[in-house]
């Protein structure tokens, strides 16, 4: 039987996730190499938070725009 795809975080649970990272990252008692596994899932979250963040903010805008036959699309961030 084929593993089924694992659903992504929700925007709430990654913040604490990266809230938590940056708690361990300041604590200073990290060895390196734990410290930069850390640092670098860190960026990826705050990356998906960002993506997050940006298609929320156009699914707003389209939704109060005025062109009444404005369609919901996929967002494609501009920065990638």
């Amino acid at each position: 039987m084929p593993k089924k795809a694992e659903q992504p975080a929700s925007f709430e649970t990654s913040l604490q996730q990266l809230e938590q990272i940056i708690s361990r990252l300041e604590s200073g008692e990290l060895p390196l190499e734990e410290a930069l596994n850390e640092f670098e899932r860190g960026v990826q979250l705050a990356r998906t938070g960002q993506q997050t963040l940006q298609q929320a903010e156009q699914r707003v805008r389209i939704l109060l725009s005025d062109d009444k036959d404005a369609g919901l699309t996929s967002f494609t961030p501009e920065n990638d």
